[in-house]
């Protein structure tokens, strides 16, 4: 019988200690509080770690985060993209000299052996070649290395990131199962942007933020309105898509607002042409986005007219007159 999920409150200044939230999880939506829950949770313990996501999530924000709450945070945070095409030496090394057969051997410049004691965080785990995945078995299953001619504790934590399309890669044997069942001890899945719209605001002025910081410039904002338009938009690629479109923006923003038509060229719409060709007048290509953008609005709120105008900033009876020029049906409401 598995043991139960057993709690401790960290002592103050040892670890647990919190960190700049992750990106990844901002925002206040149910299901990314029922995350951030997990993660507080699984950082406490000291299990390997699987999280997985979609493509464009920023997976490493969290294994971060984990790592920062943990009683590890003081020791080596360790990154390794598994995609490399030197993954084999980045891992493990070039191991010199004669080594004991029962050992897996590494070199003191491996990855590994510099997250030692720490935490291993291995992105896109699935895309490991099956000779690395066997080395990777076996060294989880000993806990010890042969390094520069020294056996050695590893003692690291694993957590790894990867599609939710593992379990069928081990169900058709493209992955081993014996990795996973040592990397998937707690297992974390990440929602996608497509079941969390209400934090896409949130993301995008964290985004904004750090793009801020980080070029120097003085702080902006979003207007009311580019938030939701922002917040209507589907997000395929998940925040990478939306850090992309954010970067965008405030390139060409020229005041510290960043208005609806500064978004507007940054955005991909599903039904847009792969190559763009202008048709008409600005004055047309606003009114056809208006359109668009009310109908979608309209349509999330189930064509509940109070609560559209509230989300598009604009009293009801505008609305009304608005959908009406715009040729847009009302459909019926309970109101």
């Amino acid at each position: 019988m598995a043991e139960p999920l057993v709690l401790t409150t960290p002592r103050p200044g040892r670890f647990g200690r919190p960190s700049a939230r992750a990106i990844e999880l901002a925002g206040s939506s149910a299901v990314i509080a029922r995350v951030d829950e997990l993660v507080r949770r699984v950082a406490l313990l000291d299990g390997s770690v699987l999280l997985t996501a979609r493509r464009g999530s920023d997976v490493e924000s969290v294994a971060r985060e984990i790592h920062a709450r943990s009683a590890r945070s003081a020791l080596p945070f360790v990154s390794v993209s598994c995609s490399a095409p030197d993954i084999e030496r980045r891992l493990f090394g070039a191991p010199s000299g004669q080594s004991p057969p029962d050992l897996e051997a590494l070199s003191a410049d491996s990855r590994i052996a510099a997250a030692r004691s720490g935490t291993l965080f291995l992105e896109d785990v699935t895309e490991l070649p099956a000779g690395v995945q066997a080395r990777l078995a076996r060294l989880a299953r000993d806990g010890e290395a042969w390094i520069d001619g020294e056996p050695l504790p590893i003692g690291m934590r694993l957590i790894v990131g990867a599609s939710p399309s593992i379990d069928t890669e081990v169900r058709t044997h493209r992955f081993r199962s014996d990795v996973f069942r040592r990397v998937s001890a707690l297992r974390i899945d990440l929602p996608p942007l497509s079941e969390r719209p209400e934090d896409v605001p949130t993301l995008a002025g964290r985004v904004l933020e750090d793009i801020c910081a980080a070029s120097g410039s003085g702080a902006r904002t979003f207007t009311q309105a580019a938030l939701s338009l922002l917040g209507a938009m589907a997000w395929p690629g998940n925040l990478a898509e939306l850090r992309d479109a954010v970067e965008r923006a405030a390139a060409a923003a020229d005041g510290d607002a960043i208005q609806v038509e500064t978004l507007l060229p940054t955005l991909r719409f599903d039904r847009a042409p792969a190559a763009f060709t202008p048709v008409g007048t600005l004055r047309e290509a606003r009114q056809r986005f208006e359109h668009d953008y009310i109908a979608a609005v309209l349509e999330h709120h189930g064509w509940r007219m109070a609560e559209a105008a509230q989300t598009l900033g604009i009293q009801r009876p505008n609305l009304y007159r608005k959908a009406r020029q715009l040729g847009i049906p009302l459909a019926r409401n309970s109101e």
